[in-house]
């Protein structure tokens, strides 16, 4: 005699299925911001510092929760050195010396919070005065490829020059373990044409755990790669003030179940983006017989809160010449302009096919002219070359429309709400 299913299990099934076919955006079967996440930290109250940080970690070492730390000055994590944080661990970044923690090659920093008691990188200002650009961030430098001549390069953020390479040969490089972790007014100004972001990436490898991190208020990016090879997931910016994600120097990143979430006039005027990828920073010093940048994002969302307002932010992607980005399954709303292709990419089909978008859904009062080249090809052509076989799809909804909860003022729960928003 045969077994029914229950009925209960049946629509489970179903319902995953469901899921499964339909997700766009960031996904999970419950809320992955919920707990760990905080976006008012103008508000959070923390203990004063009872530890000083500086200067050079040479031997293994580690943070302890009980403690809170304060980072005085640049720290160097040197002599392939672990630094181990533990859980809920506060680290603050120093206002007047320019807080700042370098992992330099062969190093490791193990910081591997939980969803309950993440590890905090914050301004050691109080409440109330916290402004982006309070510290420096953090920096992880690996022997990761790079597509500079010599295949090595210094980071060039005022570093002690014996510690500020990066770049080599090992894609499978690792510099340890960043999880659950929250990194807060970051990205100090060193001088008219440098600023340091939240979480530089300098040759990274892709044996690198980097998972569940959220950025708030950076002064420049959020995250940035500078070559090597790695694997993103789980990544927040928020209310960064340039772009969230930059690519540059050959990176070979997937980047997965991500979210940026820009308000327009928290923006600067240099140009700020959702994604910004590019393949070399100077034309003269790149090695061409190295691979040019290669990202491939999946379950993405980018939100511009204001909904078409664009204020001070561009366009939500931008990519140049000789780059190539795989965007899947994702979700790009509130922008006026979705795409702006370097003058050097134009509408060719060779250029445009390292240019892929599928199952985007995006949410835009612009979409006749919601991909600009800056070489000012049709607007139309563009769209018509993206929008082929159906790999768009196009609508003019709220962001109440779209997302779970939207609404930043608890944890909000960015999930595409999977419903039929052609019939509403």
């Amino acid at each position: 005699m045969k077994k029914k299913l229950p009925l209960t299990f049946i629509y489970f099934l179903i319902s995953m299925i469901s899921f499964a076919q339909k997700a766009k955006g960031i996904e999970s079967t419950s809320n992955w911001m919920a707990n760990w996440t905080n976006f008012k930290p103008a508000s959070a109250n923390y203990n004063e510092a009872n530890y000083i940080l500086n200067g050079i970690i040479d031997k293994d070492t580690k943070l302890l929760k009980r403690n809170s730390y304060i980072l005085t000055g640049v720290v160097y994590v040197t002599q392939n050195a672990t630094l181990t944080i533990e859980p809920g661990t506060v680290i603050r970044g120093d206002d007047k010396t320019c807080g700042t923690l370098v992992i330099t090659k062969g190093a490791k920093i193990i910081a591997e919070g939980t969803e309950t008691d993440p590890i905090v990188f914050t301004s050691n200002k109080e409440i109330g005065t916290r402004r982006p650009g309070d510290w420096g961030g953090i920096l992880l430098l690996g022997n990761a490829p790079i597509n500079k001549l010599g295949g090595i390069s210094f980071l060039d953020f005022n570093l002690d020059p014996q510690y500020g390479f990066y770049g080599g040969q090992n894609p499978e490089d690792n510099s340890g373990i960043l999880k659950y972790i929250r990194i807060e007014y970051a990205g100090r100004k060193l001088n008219s044409l440098k600023e340091l972001n939240g979480l530089s990436m300098a040759g990274i490898g892709n044996k690198t755990t980097l998972d569940y991190i959220q950025i708030s208020y950076s002064n420049d990016d959020s995250f940035e790669c500078y070559g090597g090879s790695t694997n993103l997931n789980h990544l927040i910016s928020y209310r960064t003030t340039d772009d969230d994600f930059d690519f540059t120097q050959g990176v070979q990143a997937n980047i997965n179940n991500s979210i940026a979430i820009r308000y327009p006039y928290t923006s600067d005027v240099s140009g700020s983006r959702c994604f910004e990828i590019d393949s070399y920073d100077k034309v003269e010093n790149t090695d061409f017989t190295q691979k040019g940048t290669n990202i491939i994002a999946e379950n993405m969302t980018l939100v511009n809160m204001e909904n078409n307002d664009q204020g001070l932010i561009r366009e939500s992607i931008y990519i140049k010449e000789n780059s190539a980005i795989s965007l899947k399954n994702s979700i790009i709303s509130g922008f006026n302009t979705i795409a702006l292709l370097g003058s050097k990419i134009g509408n060719n089909p060779e250029n445009l096919k390292k240019i892929v978008l599928e199952k985007v859904l995006i949410n835009s009062t612009n979409i006749d002219n919601a991909f600009v080249s800056e070489k000012n090809e049709l607007n139309t052509d563009l769209k018509n070359w993206f929008s082929n076989d159906g790999k768009l799809e196009f609508f003019n909804k709220t962001i109440n429309d779209l997302f779970i909860n939207p609404n930043i003022k608890n944890y909000p729960d960015f999930r595409f709400k999977n419903v039929a928003l052609a019939n509403k």
